[in-house]
C-alpha cells in the first residue's frame, strides 16, 4: 500500500500521486458547495448568513491544525525514504502524543473564547446567536480535526495518497446525509450543520486509524518506540508550528481583504463569494501538486537523493503551467456562463464581476502553481519555517491591496489581490529553494552523505 517516491521516473510518479489528491479535493469542494446549498435552501438568508459569518474564522483555527498535522508527516516522510522504520514509529508516536496536547488546549480556548471573538468581528445582532451556535460545535470537534489530518498525513508520508481520499469521500458523504437528516428531519436548524461536520469527522478519523492499524504492519511500535522522546517532540514542532501559522498567516490576509470588499457592497461581495467558489473548484490540481511535493521533497531528502529534487520539481511545474493554461482557456471562455450557477441571469453587473474576477485570477494560475510546488517542496525537505516567511508576504500583499487599492478602484483592485500575492511570494519562495538546496547539499556532502549527480 506505500509508495517509494525515491526511485522511477519524477513525472510518472508525481502524476500518480497527485491525481488521487486532486479528486478528494475536488470532491471537498463540491460538498462545501452542497452543504451551503443545503443551509441556505432549508434554514433562510439569516442561516446562511450566520454560517457564511464563520468562514474566515473557521480558516483561520482548522486552517491551524491542518498545517500542524501535515508538519507532523514530514519527519515521517524523511524516515520513510530512509528506510528507518523505527524511527518513523517513533516520530509517528510523538506526533500523536504533540496532536492531542494541541487538540486539547486549542478546544478549551476556542471554545471558551468564541463568543467574544465573534463580538470582536462585528457579527451583526441578528445572527450572532446562530454564528456562535455552528462554531463552537465545530471548535468543539478539533478532537476529531486532529485525528483525521494526523492519520491521514502519517498514511501519505509513506506514499499512499489513495486511502485517506477514500475516507475523504466517505466523510462527505457522511456530512451530506447527516445534513438533511439533522436540518430537515430533526429541524436542528445550524446546530444540525456543524455536528454533522464533526460527526463526519469522527468518522472519517476512526475509519483512517483503524485501517492503517491494519493494513500498515510498519506503523506497529514496540515498547521503546512508544517512548516520549523531548528531541522528537522538538523536531516536529520545528516543522509543524510554522505550517500552521502560514495557514492562519494567509487567512488573516483573506480577512482584510474581505473585510474591505464588504464597504463595496452586497453586488461585490456576492461577486467575490461566487468568483471564489468556482476558482477552489479550479485550483484543486495547484493543491494536490503541492501536497504531493511536500511527500517527494521529504522522501527523496531522508534517502538523500538530493539529485532527484530538481527533476521532480521540473516534472511538476510541467504539470502545473499545462494545467494553468487549460484553467485560463476554460475561464476566459465561459466565466459568465459558471456565474449563472450563483445568480440569476438578471443581476448582469453580479455576472460580470464574477466574470472579470476569474479571468484576472485565471491570467496568474502560473504563479499560483509555483507558490504551491515550492513552498510544499521546501517544507517536505524540512525548511517549514519558510512557508511562514511566504505566508507573511502573501498577508502584506493582500493587505495592501484591501486598505490602499480597494479603496480607490474597487472591485477591479479586489480581483488583483490574490495574483498579487502569489507573484511576491513567488518573489520569496524561488530564490528561497535555490538557498536550501544549496543548504541541503552542502550538509549531505560534509556528512559523506551525498555523492553527486
Amino acid at each position: 500500500m506505500t509508495k517509494d517516491l525515491t526511485n522511477g521516473s519524477p513525472m510518472k510518479l508525481i502524476l500518480g500521486f497527485s491525481i488521487p489528491l486532486f479528486f478528494g479535493y475536488l470532491f471537498q469542494q463540491f460538498y462545501n458547495l452542497v452543504d451551503t446549498l443545503i443551509v441556505g435552501r432549508f434554514l433562510g438568508v439569516d442561516a446562511l448568513a450566520a454560517v457564511g459569518s464563520t468562514g474566515s474564522l473557521n480558516f483561520l483555527i482548522i486552517g491551524f491544525c491542518m498545517g500542524v498535522c501535515n508538519g507532523f508527516a514530514i519527519p515521517l516522510a524523511h524516515r520513510f525514504g530512509a528506510g528507518d522504520y523505527r524511527g518513523l514509529r517513533a516520530f509517528m508516536m510523538n506526533a500523536i502524543y504533540l496532536s492531542a496536547i494541541f487538540a486539547v488546549i486549542m478546544t478549551v480556548v476556542t471554545v471558551v473564547f468564541c463568543r467574544p471573538i465573534l463580538k470582536l468581528m462585528q457579527t451583526p445582532d441578528n445572527i450572532i446567536d446562530g454564528a456562535y451556535i455552528y462554531i463552537v460545535i465545530i471548535f468543539a470537534g478539533i478532537p476529531a480535526t486532529y485525528l483525521y489530518n494526523l492519520i491521514s498525513g502519517i498514511i501519505r508520508s509513506m506514499g499512499d495518497s489513495r486511502t485517506p481520499v477514500v475516507f475523504l469521500v466517505l466523510a462527505s458523504i457522511v456530512n451530506i446525509v447527516l445534513d438533511l437528516v439533522f436540518i430537515i428531519n430533526f429541524g436542528m436548524g445550524v446546530a444540525g450543520a456543524s455536528l454533522a461536520t464533526v460527526i463526519a469527522q469522527v468518522v472519517s478519523g476512526v475509519g483512517c486509524l483503524i485501517y492503517s492499524w491494519k493494513k500498515f504492519d510498519i506503523l506497529h511500535p514496540d515498547a521503546e518506540e512508544r517512548k516520549i522522546n523531548p528531541s522528537y517532540m522538538k523536531t516536529l514542532c520545528g516543522m509543524g508550528v510554522p505550517m500552521g501559522l502560514q495557514y492562519s498567516i494567509t487567512a488573516i490576509g483573506s480577512v482584510i481583504l474581505q473585510s474591505a470588499v464588504n464597504t463595496l457592497g452586497s453586488h461585490a461581495v456576492a461577486a467575490m463569494t461566487a468568483g471564489s467558489k468556482i476558482g477552489m473548484f479550479f485550483c484543486c490540481p495547484f493543491d494536490a501538486l503541492g501536497s504531493t511535493m511536500a511527500t517527494y521533497g521529504g522522501q527523496n531528502v531522508g534517502a538523500r537523493k538530493l539529485e532527484r529534487i530538481p527533476k521532480g520539481l521540473k516534472a511538476c511545474a510541467m504539470l502545473g503551467i499545462g494545467y494553468a493554461l487549460i484553467a485560463f482557456s476554460v475561464l476566459a471562455l465561459f466565466g459568465r456562463q459558471l456565474a449563472l450557477i450563483f445568480v440569476e441571469s438578471a443581476e448582469t453587473g453580479v455576472i460580470e464581476n464574477v466574470q472579470l474576477f476569474l479571468l484576472v485570477n485565471s491570467a496568474f494560475y502560473i504563479a499560483l502553481a509555483f507558490v504551491n510546488i515550492v513552498r510544499f517542496l521546501i517544507q517536505g525537505m524540512g525548511y517549514s519555517k519558510f512557508a511562514v516567511l511566504a505566508g507573511v508576504c502573501e498577508m502584506a500583499a493582500r493587505t495592501l491591496v484591501g486598505f490602499a487599492l480597494v479603496p480607490l478602484f474597487g472591485f477591479p483592485a479586489a480581483c488583483f489581490a490574490s495574483p498579487v500575492a502569489w507573484i511576491c511570494a513567488d518573489l520569496f519562495l524561488i530564490p528561497a529553494y535555490r538557498h536550501v538546496f544549496r543548504k541541503t547539499k552542502s550538509m549531505l556532502e560534509r556528512d559523506g552523505a551525498y555523492a553527486g549527480g
